[in-house]
């Protein structure tokens, strides 16, 4: 079977006194039924690439789902009375959402069966569950197309029948006031699906008002309840700029009041606690410093500091009690849980033996406790969840994920390494494997491996287990996690480097972090598989272009490639809100820069490796036609014979499937792929 090959109608794109030959523009046009052929013949194409891996990945799927408990519970949490818990029946593709009155020996209540809110919906995503504090009625939002856009809906809970409430548009969530009455939510712009407003709607007598525009088109807005419930807040931020309004809970037409007017690059989030507010912000501070002021004067003028800033330690959240404050840091790549007490400040660290984990506060709703509620997970460790008693220090744990089969933490291991960047700087990497496979090199010893990293927007990509990649270790991978520059993996200014006019670090950082492991003979460049998704994908067809020799194949998920357009067209999802990640290329030096890297306009002909690609026909995040418009452009002028396939999902978004099992369908596939490359059979 031939691969496609898209036609080619050259549209010239000038800005800056540069212009830009785009062969592939027409491909944008989501109506037009020449568009949907060539995606569907790219798909027939790629599926005949695969046919032969066709039992393998059925193979790869049963065993992904064999590990699986179907029919899975979540720990409980009390509040206000009731336990709370999702949990799962064996073949449901979706969770249920309950709670139980005062014990858990007590009748169930079911307040959402996904299952069947799902039935007869191809994709089906369920907005913030919000229960009115009378208990009468749920809010909930709905999307069923996978465009991030939802309905918000009414269910009430004494009959358990859907009432008349139909508000669509909106981000999924939404907040009760004090009256049970009145319900804050946020409205999307519908072209740029920017978060841009905010509303009211009192259910009695159905009046609608709006409560906030968010002006600035680089901003997003949002609205929620305080911890304490004593207030209704509204957030808008752009990347490096914050402000916060808010009302009394219990007085719902009331003037929202300025926390503190923006000012860009100061960042801030606030807690309420008690009489007083807790201040996180980078106000001098680049890694963050907590301060406080009073309920009422809260401008900055009045903050006092409480934890001072530190240049090795990142401030990433607070949790807090009535006798303790839980304090979430990051040093040196790792993060800690820190325990202060409020009333005799004395403070400890809780401690962790792995050097590749992940801890987090949990749903910790009561204010009035000393236990702690918090996860764990590492490389080998399966997602655990613990009560951790701040006062005695006792850990109790209360479940860990299950994996069905017979998994052997002992069998495998994990550690950090570190790579030297081409500028000096120490990268960190995660990397799990099986310690003995049939047919392989004991140990790290040039083994096939597949390299995996984002580093973009601050994200943090902290270590996991995943039972899923079990089906990649036992087959003799090691599995690598690069926590380049771009995330926030160790500080904010690892963040700043990897950003706008630096963002080039992110790519080298990974691809010193492939020679690295190259150099250790930990694999070789037969061997060595990269993937990222979404901005991740920007870094996979960065580093394609870069350094095509180092990968024997290539995943990119949802990629971000068709950067300089993207950032050009205001009209496009999230394209605003980006100036301070990538850039403004309306200014000449931002295009120049985002030019020099952007993966579709650096297409060159040479070798590339074999690359799968994947999309979303409705992807809201990154247009469709992104990837679509790269495979077309490589086919166009790559000189190898290497495999270049794309699977675009006609019916989902950014996401990918949304049930539990039909996403593993993809993963699958992306594992038979690189199985395939490695003649890798069963």
């Amino acid at each position: 079977m031939q691969a496609p090959q898209a036609k080619k109608v050259p549209k010239e794109l000038k800005i800056h006194g540069d212009t830009r030959i785009d062969n592939y523009f027409w491909l944008n046009d989501r109506e037009n039924p020449e568009v949907i052929d060539y995606l569907n013949a790219e798909n027939d194409y790629g599926k005949e690439v695969m046919k032969p891996t066709e039992k393998l990945q059925e193979e790869l799927y049963e065993e992904m789902v064999s590990r699986i408990k179907k029919d899975d519970e979540s720990v409980p949490y009390k509040k206000k009375g009731y336990w709370y818990y999702t949990r799962f029946i064996e073949e449901g593709q979706y969770p249920i959402y309950c709670r139980k009155k005062d014990t858990m020996e007590n009748p169930e209540e079911i307040l959402m069966d996904v299952n069947v809110m799902a039935e007869g919906h191809s994709y089906y995503s369920l907005g913030g569950l919000s229960i009115s504090p009378d208990n009468k009625y749920l809010i909930f939002g709905e999307d069923t197309v996978s465009r991030r856009i939802y309905t918000l809906k009414m269910k009430s809970m004494e009959t358990g029948k859907l009432l008349e409430l139909n508000i669509p548009g909106t981000t999924g969530g939404a907040s009760w006031a004090g009256d049970s009455q009145t319900i804050f939510y946020t409205l999307k712009d519908e072209t740029t699906l920017r978060s841009a407003k905010i509303m009211s709607y009192n259910i009695l007598t159905k009046e609608e008002k709006v409560r906030f525009i968010e002006m600035d088109d680089t901003f997003n807005c949002g609205v929620y309840k305080s911890k304490s419930e004593k207030y209704i807040i509204i957030s808008s931020g752009a990347s490096i700029t914050s402000e916060y309004q808010f009302i009394p809970a219990d007085r719902p037409d009331d003037a929202f009041t300025v926390f503190q007017p923006r000012i860009r690059g100061l960042e801030y989030s606030i807690s309420h606690f008690e009489n007083k507010w807790y201040i996180m912000t980078n106000w001098d501070a680049q890694n963050f410093k907590l301060m406080e002021t009073d309920e009422v004067l809260t401008g900055r003028s009045n903050w006092k500091e409480v934890i001072g800033h530190r240049e090795d330690t990142l401030l990433e959240g607070i949790e807090t009690f009535r006798n303790f404050m839980v304090v979430e840091e990051r040093t040196n790549g790792q993060n800690f849980i820190r325990v202060i007490n409020q009333k005799t400040n004395e403070e400890h660290y809780m401690e962790f033996e792995s050097e590749t984990y992940n801890c987090w506060t949990s749903t910790n709703v009561d204010f009035d406790t000393e236990i702690l509620r918090y996860g764990y997970t590492s490389m080998t460790t399966p997602s655990s969840v613990f009560d951790y008693n701040m006062a005695t220090r006792e850990n109790v744990l209360l479940k860990q994920q299950i994996v069905l089969g017979g998994y052997d933490e002992c069998l495998y291991d994990s550690k950090r390494m570190w790579a030297t960047a081409r500028d000096g700087k120490k990268v960190p990497m995660s990397v799990v494997y099986r310690k003995q496979v049939q047919g392989q090199n004991p140990g790290l010893k040039k083994r096939p491996t597949l390299l995996y990293a984002y580093g973009s927007y601050g994200h943090s990509l902290d270590p996991y287990f995943s039972s899923i990649r079990l089906s990649l270790l036992d087959r003799g991978f090691v599995y690598v996690i690069a926590h380049i520059r771009g995330g926030e993996d160790l500080g904010r200014q690892w963040y700043d480097d990897g950003k706008l006019l630096k963002k080039k670090n992110t790519f080298t950082d990974y691809i010193d972090c492939a020679e690295h492991l190259i150099a250790e003979e930990i694999t070789t460049t037969e061997h060595l598989y990269a993937q990222g998704g979404s901005a991740g994908g920007l870094l996979m067809g960065a580093v394609m272009n870069m350094r095509p020799d180092l990968w024997n194949g290539v995943i990119a998920q949802v990629p971000f490639v068709d950067v300089v357009s993207t950032m050009l067209d205001d009209t496009i999802p999230l394209t605003t809100g980006e100036y301070d990640e990538w850039g403004n290329p309306n200014e000449e030096e931002y295009y120049h820069y985002i030019k020099s890297y952007s993966p579709y306009d650096n297409i060159e002909s040479k070798d590339y490796p074999n690359t799968l690609i994947t999309t979303g026909l409705h992807d809201s995040q990154v247009q469709y036609w992104e990837p679509a418009k790269w495979i077309a452009k490589l086919r166009e002028v790559k000189t190898d014979d290497n495999i270049l396939i794309m699977d675009c999902n006609m019916e989902t978004g950014h996401g990918g499937a949304s049930g539990r099992f039909e996403a593993l369908k993809e993963t699958a596939k992306e594992f038979a792929f690189i199985f395939m490359l490695e003649r890798i059979e069963k």
